[in-house]
């Protein structure tokens, strides 16, 4: 129990180092940011291959936006306003090769957020992830670029 509130903490911490992160960053202008922290090293986890995808007519996923992390665990210029229009999202984020890329066997092949994008890309939309190697928690922060 004490564990998961540890997770919690650390998670609500890392949305506020995003937001934060938002309103100095030169990077404010894309609508779709990821942020990964290594709850294990209590750091950024940096490499961690990214997937978008956007959910198709027919219910399927289209590959729609792909990336890695950098340094400090984030990874900005996915989209573009007018590219992030309004519909349902899934961003993958590949743990199995980050945890191996360590040394580390994990119970999950990957981690992943399905979400409504809505206004068109009015939104900017920060997902934040935080990965052990045995369990992950998400969160997701949006905010309105004019506030």
């Amino acid at each position: 129990m004490a564990s998961g509130r540890l997770l919690l903490l650390c998670l609500a911490g890392l949305v506020l180092v995003s937001e934060a992160g938002l309103a100095g960053s030169g990077e404010s202008k894309c609508p779709l940011m990821v942020k990964v922290l290594d709850a294990v090293r209590g750091s950024p986890a940096v490499n961690v291959d990214v997937k978008v995808f956007k959910k198709a007519a027919d219910e399927s996923w289209e590959l729609f936006a792909s990336g890695k992390t950098k340094e400090l665990g984030e990874l900005h210029g996915l989209t573009t306003a007018e590219k992030f229009v309004e519909g349902v999202y899934k961003v993958e984020l590949d743990t199995k090769s980050y945890w191996k890329s360590l040394g580390i066997s994990p119970f999950h092949e990957y981690a992943e957020v399905v979400f409504t994008a809505n206004d068109s890309g009015l939104r900017h939309y920060t997902i934040a992830a935080l990965l052990s190697p045995y369990s992950y928690s998400t969160t997701a922060l949006v905010s309105n670029p004019e506030e």
